[in-house]
C-alpha cells in the first residue's frame, strides 16, 4: 500500500492549513475526505482499490472532531508525522493508522472507535 495521510473533518479551514504546512517537508500524499464519501471503506479512501468504493453506508450526520488517519506508513514515518504536528502546536486528539482490522470500516465506525480509545486513555473526557 502507498503512503497517505487522510484529513477527515477538518473544517477549519485554518487549522487545516497549518497541519498541511507542518507536513508539506514530509512529501507525504495528503487527502482530504469529504463528507459525501464517510459511508466507504476507509481502506478504499486510502488508495485500497480492491475493497471497492461500492459498499457505500448511510450518513449518519457530523462528527464531533477531526480525524487523521496513516495508511501505509512505516514506524519511522509515524513517528516523523506525530512530530512534525507536535512541533506545529496543532491538537489532533483522534489519530489512526489503517490496519487489516479497521481497513473495511467507513469513516463513522473508525471515528467512533478512535474517540472510545481516546476517552478511555484520557480518563472520559478531552
Amino acid at each position: 500500500m502507498k503512503e497517505a495521510i487522510l484529513l477527515v473533518h477538518f473544517t477549519d479551514r485554518i487549522r487545516r492549513n497549518q497541519l498541511i504546512k507542518a507536513l508539506l517537508p514530509l512529501r507525504l500524499p495528503l487527502k482530504e475526505i469529504p463528507q459525501e464519501d464517510y459511508g466507504k471503506c476507509i481502506g478504499y479512501l486510502a488508495g485500497i482499490k480492491e475493497l471497492g468504493s461500492d459498499e457505500t453506508r448511510s450518513a449518519k450526520g457530523e462528527l464531533s472532531g477531526e480525524l487523521l488517519v496513516m495508511a501505509g506508513l512505516s514506524n519511522q514515518r509515524m513517528d516523523q508525522v506525530l512530530r512534525s504536528i507536535r512541533k506545529s502546536g496543532i491538537s489532533i486528539p483522534y489519530k489512526a493508522v489503517l490496519t487489516p482490522s479497521n481497513q473495511s470500516w467507513n469513516v463513522w465506525e473508525l471515528f467512533e472507535e478512535i474517540k472510545k480509545e481516546h476517552e478511555k486513555m484520557s480518563g472520559g473526557g478531552e
